[in-house]
């Protein structure tokens, strides 16, 4: 792939053992060296009182715009609840073909859903919600085979049925423009 790497950018409070293991399956997925950094900016402009979420649209370009560099893909993590105006909420949203992604680990949480945490649930969910919305920055759309990172998620049960990895057709794609 023609990219420099992936640059991680935590915007909240997230153990480093936690972004580390992130790191290393993004690492490996898409064959790229990835660094990890911390972020900063007042989220309390991005909030939208009536909905008391944060907008991700809004927040998607404030990380394009000062985080993001030419050289390679930047991923904006948050702890905070994101939508868009034409849905209730989103895990996470990317500029397809693009620079930048980000997501939010607020809805991926099994307390937030009346259930017992395990230990690894979280961390598979953020993960798998990184590789896709990372997918979508090197132009990989919506998948239809169920297993695949690729596929379409709209409640944490669809993260938890695909595998983290991308599947056959969507990697040979990932390869095939890296190799134009």
């Amino acid at each position: 792939m023609n990219e420099q790497g992936i640059s991680i950018i935590s915007f909240g409070y997230f153990e480093h053992a936690f972004l580390e293991k992130i790191a290393d399956s993004v690492s490996r997925e898409f064959m790229l060296p990835v660094q990890i950094r911390e972020g900063h900016f007042d989220l309390s402009e991005y909030y939208d009182p009536a909905r008391r979420q944060y907008n991700g649209n809004l927040l998607l370009k404030e990380v394009d715009a000062k985080y993001s560099s030419d050289s390679g893909k930047t991923f904006g993590l948050f702890y905070v609840d994101l939508f868009i105006p034409i849905l209730t909420y989103i895990f996470g949203q990317a500029f397809l073909g693009g620079r930048t992604a980000i997501a939010s680990i607020y809805r991926l949480s099994n307390e937030r859903y009346g259930l017992k945490e395990t230990d690894n649930s979280l961390k598979e969910r953020f993960t798998k919600e990184v590789v896709h919305e990372l997918g979508h920055t090197f132009g990989l759309i919506h998948c239809h085979v169920p297993a695949c990172v690729m596929s379409s998620s709209t409640y944490v049960e669809d993260i938890d049925q695909k595998s983290a990895n991308l599947c056959i057709k969507c990697r040979t794609q990932l390869l095939d423009q890296a190799i134009q």
